[in-house]
Order: structure tokens, then C-alpha cells, then sequence
């Protein structure tokens, strides 16, 4: 005897009933973990810091995007000084994002040395009041050692860095060679401060490589993965210090974190263990942030490093090779290509 088609229909109300029920546990879970999992606001409080205005300094919340030239962060309370080149009582915005592109568009690298290599923006309404909006641009006497005002908490002023072509570049100085690194303030401005920081002191005690692994055969010269290799190990990268003896350091917040790709110099974490790769790391995701990247022309210097001898150990759980004698480095200053025509050498 064929069956009624209302015979099933108690059976199928259960089944729906179910998947209403079971859709609404996911999401509740989903809820929870993005609460447990989702990466916390952490203070920069060193004393190496760049400013002790970054002590409850914040990322800006306008969010990086992974393309190139696309990050537009800055630092909150934190009020940089200089020669105003537009005056923010006739120049507002409604972000600390359009203001800091404002700046860029003036530091295009196209007609010469950028006209605009720091901005400051009042973006709080409640303590901005009738300053609300206000974007002033500004030109640094030395854009590696801005004009800093003031900072803390009781600052209603967010600011930021922008480094043009041929700026912003620092030397990790080895004694198998400088690796000169061009670094990312739009992108990971906490992690660049406390760079230039790390130019102010008399000496890097401490700073050095301790990690070394090479290519091997899983990556190509260029850093390109080698199809149906494993991805390690080795590792293609070295990883070192970047905290000078003596000197306290607190994590530095997560920011930018783009795809690793050959020449990246990244945090460990929340630092002061960093590295430079030596491949494109694609399968590492975007779990680092990036501060900033070795000019391609002083990777075999990184090579060199990671090709000298190493013995075997093992970090939780993981093989690693570590330098039978560890690399010292040191943070320079180098001159900028108008600082080099100017001086002559």
C-alpha cells in the first residue's frame, strides 16, 4: 500500500526542529571561541620604547589591507610635533585612515623628497570637542627622530610615520655584512618606534642570531616552493634577538600581519625574538607581524648567516638547527641618498 504524503510530516517537522536548534549551538560556539581566540589590545612598556607616551599606546582601528602601499596605521596618544605643512583647523577628516593617506599622496617618491613624513589627527569627539577631525600634516626635521610633544593617556592626538623612497631604511650590522632593512611605520608603527629606539642606545648588547636554517632544497633561489618538497625542515629563515641586555621588554601589540615572503623581517609573537626569511611563506598564513624587509640586494648576507655551521636541537617539540656561534648585530643608521649626495660619499 503506497504511503499518504502526510505521513512523513511529523518526521520531517522533528528533522527541521533539530537543525534549528543545532544551527543556533554553532553559532553560540562560534560566539565563545571568537571570544577566547580573538587577539587582545597589549601595551607597549619598555624601557628601550621609543616614547613613553606608547606605554597604553593602541593600534588605530582602520585595518591594513595586504596589498601593497595599503596600510594606514598610526598610534593613538600619541602627538608628534614638527613644521605643519597643512594646518588641521582647515584640514579634517573622519579618520585617522584619511588622514594618514592624505600624507602619502604628498610622499609619493615622485617629485623628490616627500613634503609630508608625519600626520596628526584628532579623532575622539568626546575629548577632541571642537578639534574634532582635525589632520595636520607634517615635515620632520629628521623623520628617524620625529618631534615628539607630548603622550599618555590624557593625549587626544593620534600620529603616524610615513618613510618615502630611499627613507627609513636602518642597517642590522653584522660581521659578515649590513643587512639593511626598510621599515613598515604605516603598517606596524608600535614595532618601528621601538626600532628607532634601538638607535638611541649606545650600544645592542645581546642582539643577535641564534637560529639558522638554510633554503635546503625545498625552496628556490628566489624563494619559491619547490613542488611536492616538504616545507621543512630547515625552515629558510634566521631568527635572532632584538632586546640589548639590561633592558626590560614588554610584547609589542600584533599588527600588520601579511603573507612572509623572501626577505620579511618579522616578530616572534609579540617579539623580542624576530627573523628574516629566506623563502615565501605561504603556508606560515598571515601570523606575523611584519615590521619590516631586507632590500633584496643584501639577502646573500642573510644566506651567508644562514649557511654557517649549526648543531641540532629541539624547540617544543620541533627540530631545529641553532649556530654553533651565535651572530651579534647592531641597529645603525644609514644615510638616506640625499644625505649621500649631500655629504659626498
Amino acid at each position: 500500500m503506497r504511503r499518504r504524503l502526510n505521513d512523513g510530516e511529523p518526521g520531517r517537522l522533528t528533522a527541521t526542529a533539530l537543525l534549528f536548534i543545532g544551527s543556533i549551538s554553532c553559532l553560540i560556539v562560534y560566539a565563545v571561541f571568537s571570544t577566547i581566540l580573538r587577539p587582545q589590545d597589549r601595551s607597549l612598556d619598555s624601557s628601550v620604547r621609543f616614547e613613553d607616551s606608547l606605554d597604553h599606546g593602541r593600534v588605530t582601528t582602520s585595518e591594513a589591507k595586504d596589498n601593497g602601499g595599503g596600510c594606514c596605521r598610526g598610534v593613538e596618544n600619541l602627538e608628534l610635533w614638527g613644521p605643519a605643512v597643512k594646518w588641521g583647523t582647515d584640514f579634517k577628516f573622519n579618520s585617522s585612515e584619511e588622514c594618514c593617506k592624505a600624507c602619502k599622496v604628498m610622499c609619493s617618491g615622485n617629485d623628490g623628497p616627500c613634503l609630508c613624513d608625519s600626520w596628526v589627527f584628532c579623532g575622539n569627539k568626546e575629548a577632541c570637542g571642537s578639534k574634532f577631525g582635525e589632520c595636520w600634516l607634517k615635515k620632520q626635521k629628521d623623520v628617524l627622530v620625529p618631534d615628539r610633544q607630548e603622550g599618555g593617556q590624557r593625549v587626544m592626538w593620534t600620529s603616524g610615520l610615513i618613510f618615502g623612497q630611499g627613507e627609513g631604511i636602518v642597517g642590522f650590522e653584522t660581521e659578515h655584512g649590513v643587512l639593511h632593512v626598510k621599515l613598515h611605520p604605516e603598517c606596524a608603527p608600535h614595532s618601528v618606534y621601538y626600532i628607532l629606539s634601538l638607535l638611541t642606545l649606545r650600544h645592542c648588547a645581546g642582539c643577535q642570531f641564534h637560529r639558522a636554517e638554510n633554503r635546503g632544497s625545498y625552496w628556490d633561489p628566489e624563494g619559491n616552493h619547490v613542488n611536492d618538497a616538504p616545507y621543512g625542515p630547515p625552515y629558510a629563515m634566521i631568527q635572532g634577538m632584538l632586546n640589548p641586555e639590561g633592558n626590560p621588554f614588554t610584547p609589542i601589540p600584533t599588527e600588520h600581519c601579511p603573507t612572509i615572503s623572501r626577505g620579511s623581517v618579522a616578530w616572534v609573537g609579540s617579539g623580542p625574538e624576530f627573523f628574516i626569511s629566506l623563502a615565501n611563506h605561504h603556508e606560515w598564513k598571515q601570523s606575523y607581524t611584519v615590521f619590516g624587509s631586507v632590500l633584496q640586494e643584501d639577502m646573500e648576507i642573510a644566506e651567508k648567516i644562514a649557511n654557517l655551521p649549526t648543531r641540532p636541537d629541539i624547540w617544543s617539540s620541533i627540530n631545529v638547527t641553532v649556530l654553533e656561534k651565535p651572530v651579534s648585530l647592531t641597529i645603525r643608521r644609514m644615510k638616506t641618498n640625499q644625505e649621500q649626495e649631500e655629504t659626498g660619499s
